[in-house]
């Protein structure tokens, strides 16, 4: 079957805005709230398990149909970002869901007063719920009274809700103008960004020049908006409920350590140097003195290799159907059930995403897809978020979604089975050098580039309370910027207005380490498949299958993963080492549309052979296993 580009259907969810469905859902979770109300009373540390076991079951069917009005509402905003109806919906959303929120608010404050001895045996008889219930008690030590936390409840949603909402409307309502081959074109960002990975260097230069003239324009509000979203984020996470820094409430939510956590942005500073002397080479490879940082993602060959939509559906399919014709079913029902959103719009929400709603629905793939080879990518990125809720489609409404850090894996693993397939299929040299570039180039973009915006995220935190302004804010941006790249590039002034133009730290604080982590998991996972083969696929699915249903240190910990050593996370960095140091053993062609001459292209072809089996059979280093908790 040819997909096509399309917008996908919402129908599953809700048939419309107006529609008598989407009323009786509010109905409903108002009927059931108020039952559940009615269980306050009843609430004893020594409660029969079954009573408590009813409750939580009253507790999630709510949270089912919460979570499908939030993701009509949500993905309906997304697919346009400027249409009214959509955002009304959406605030009242927020307002419903949020005062619903807080009926139900007593329950949890109980559960997390609960002694010891009865929280075990109700936890003992709790099944899937367990962890759920374990990751609750978590934050007792940052829990606040009931009516402060119904108080925090309400103010979100006139407050940080809305604010990250009227960012979201301003960022993509906006258009970039750009003269392409000669004439002035008015562009999306996703249609904008596509020309980064041009082979001509003033056009660019001419893409990132179009962002941040319209982005420095609004510089100063963005800023502001930023800087009220920090403020909002340090008075209740550390001031009202005690974290011991802003970080570590996102780590929390996550549940996974401070100390892995700083053990896996100091391994990345750290480690800084072997992008720099990539750039370096890769100046080399791509016919200049010394990159940019509009070069940064350039290509090394002139290969314009572009793909329909429907020809990259069926290369990631045939990928995943390699690792595992299960896997590739899981995903075809994403194309099949029309749950993709493919084509670019005005208006429409950039970059990508995959949303998951509720175990047994197919999730929501949303991409801007343009034919490049790195949009394939993507959308095996996107897909295998989806394999990954899918695969995990056994939990509950509560377990099935993993913790951030964990919700990258199946993603990069999913874009490196494609590039496998890529290196192994495709006969072109020129095609096979820049897959094994764009390998690195997305190494930077997942690991060192997330690990230093989470590193200005928190200098940003800490330079808010000490009231700087938006300039101060984009001066620290740059110098952590000239940090990054040291003297392997030259960087321009303007970006220091780059950070207003990246929506994680404005709606998810502190989100972006995960791709980090997850990118270098995942290169300590694949290693073990090329070396283990068959072997290592129902480990890897067993990871997958767990959800959220487990701690992510202790799934990990069970494949013999240690996230607190930073030795873990040096492997990760040693085999990019190792694949920069056999690209730079690659004869330079510094002009990709020249005949090479035979003996060139022979040595050419063997090391790029060498350097795609570095990534493949790599032997698993050793690591220790983490002691439970």
């Amino acid at each position: 079957m040819a997909y096509k580009l399309s917008r996908w259907s919402l129908a599953p969810l809700y048939p419309g805005y107006e529609s008598a469905e989407l009323q009786n859902a509010f109905d409903m979770i108002e009927e059931q709230i108020t039952s559940f109300e009615g269980l306050r009373d009843k609430l004893k540390p020594d409660m029969p398990t079954d009573q408590f076991l009813e409750a939580l079951r009253a507790s999630e069917e709510t949270t089912r149909i919460a979570n499908k009005m939030y993701s009509f509402a949500g993905l309906s905003f997304t697919a346009d970002t400027q249409d009214q109806k959509a955002q009304s919906l959406q605030n009242r959303v927020l307002q419903f869901l949020a005062e619903t929120e807080n009926r139900t608010l007593f329950f949890s404050l109980w559960w997390k007063e609960v002694d010891e001895a009865n929280a075990k045996r109700l936890m003992d008889a709790s099944g899937d719920y367990r962890y759920y219930l374990e990751a609750m008690r978590l934050y007792k030590p940052h829990t606040l009274s009931e009516p402060e936390e119904k108080i925090v409840n309400i103010k979100n949603v006139t407050g940080s809700n809305a604010l990250i909402n009227l960012y979201d409307s301003i960022t993509n309502r906006y258009t970039f103008k750009m003269t392409v081959n000669g004439k002035e074109k008015e562009l999306t960002a996703s249609e904008l960004f596509s020309y980064r990975y041009s082979t001509d260097p003033k056009v660019r230069a001419a893409s990132y020049q179009a962002q941040f003239k319209v982005y420095a324009a609004d510089g100063p509000i963005l800023g502001q908006m930023y800087q009220t979203r920090l403020r909002d984020w340090h008075n209740e996470n550390v001031n009202l409920r005690k974290f011991t820094s802003p970080i570590a409430a996102r780590n929390l939510n996550n549940d996974i350590p401070n100390e892995a956590v700083d053990a896996l942005l100091d391994v990345a500073r750290k480690n800084v140097k072997i992008f720099q002397r990539y750039f370096k080479m890769k100046a080399k490879h791509a016919g200049l003195k010394k990159l940019t940082r509009y070069d940064i993602y350039a290509p090394v060959a002139a290969s314009k290799k572009t793909y329909s939509f429907g020809e990259a559906a069926d290369m990631v399919l045939d990928a995943f159907s390699t690792f595992d014709p299960n896997v590739a079913a899981l995903a075809k029902r994403v194309f099949d059930e029309n749950r993709i959103d493919s084509e670019i719009r005005k208006g429409k929400r950039g970059g990508a995403f995959c949303w998951s709603v509720v175990p047994e629905m197919t999730p929501w793939v949303m991409v801007n897809y343009q034919g490049t080879g790195r949009e394939v990518a993507t959308l095996a990125h996107e897909l295998g978020h989806a394999i990954h809720s899918m695969l995990a489609s056994h939990h509950g409404a509560f377990t099935f979604q993993s913790s951030l850090p964990l919700a990258e894996t199946a993603s990069t693993f999913a874009e490196m089975m494609l590039i496998d397939k890529l290196l192994a299929e495709e006969k072109d040299e020129s095609v096979r050098r820049d897959i094994l570039f764009k390998q690195m180039d997305d190494a930077y973009a997942t690991i060192i580039r997330q690990s230093y915006f989470a590193l200005f995220e928190k200098q940003a935190h800490e330079m808010v309370q000490k009231n700087a302004s938006v300039d101060e804010l984009s001066a620290a941006y740059l110098e952590n910027l000239k940090e990054q790249f040291g003297d392997s590039l030259t960087l321009s002034d303007e970006f220091k207005w780059e950070w207003v133009g990246i929506p994680h730290i404005y709606h998810t604080p502190f989100y972006v380490y995960a791709y980090a982590f997850g990118q270098l998991l995942v290169l300590s996972l694949y290693k073990q498949f090329k070396a283990e083969g068959e072997s290592f696929k129902p480990k890897y699915l067993k990871i997958l299958s767990a959800g959220g249903s487990e701690a992510p240190e202790k799934v990990l910990s069970e494949a013999g993963i240690n996230i607190r050593d930073p030795k873990f996370w040096q492997g990760g960095f040693d085999v990019l080492e190792d694949l920069v140091s056999t690209l730079e053993k690659l004869p330079v062609d510094a002009k990709p549309k020249a005949k090479a001459k035979p003996a060139v292209k022979a040595k050419a072809k063997k090391v790029i052979a060498k350097a795609s089996s570095k990534v493949k059979k790599a032997k698993p280093a050793k690591r220790k296993t983490a002691k439970k908790k």
